[in-house]
């Protein structure tokens, strides 16, 4: 089982940047797959990016490629998202989730298909 627990949001104007950290407990989080979804209030909670379980690979949705960057560090059971050039629309709650499916099965885009989520942290964006 693991245990994730997200830390880093807060209140940012348009333009700046945020780092957004996950902390994960248990022996076996080197071989889960990890990403991050948000949730909008009113809204469904999405996709953001995700890393497979060595860091060697990653996938971002429309949205955010080019402005954000998903990375892990498994010596510290850690997984962080580099949020830059933010927008108001960044506005939500973001999750950090773990995926225990082989990353060839295809990147797990779907809430469904991850197996531990954190408790969330509000990132809020200013115009």
């Amino acid at each position: 089982q693991v245990q994730l627990v997200e830390s880093g949001g807060g209140l940012v104007q348009a333009g700046g940047s945020l780092r957004l950290s996950c902390a994960a407990s248990g022996r076996t989080f080197s071989s889960y797959n990890m990403g991050w979804f948000r949730q909008a209030p009113g809204k469904e909670r999405e996709f953001v990016a995700a890393i497979s379980w060595s860091g060697s690979s990653t996938h971002y949705a429309d949205s955010v490629k080019g402005r954000f960057t998903i990375s892990r560090d498994n010596a510290k059971n850690m997984v962080y998202l580099q949020m830059n050039s933010l927008k108001p629309e960044d506005t939500a709650v973001y999750y950090c989730a773990a995926d225990r499916r082989s990353w060839a099965a295809g990147v797990a885009l779907k809430r469904s298909e991850y197996d531990y989520w954190g408790q969330g942290t509000q990132v809020t964006v200013s115009s």
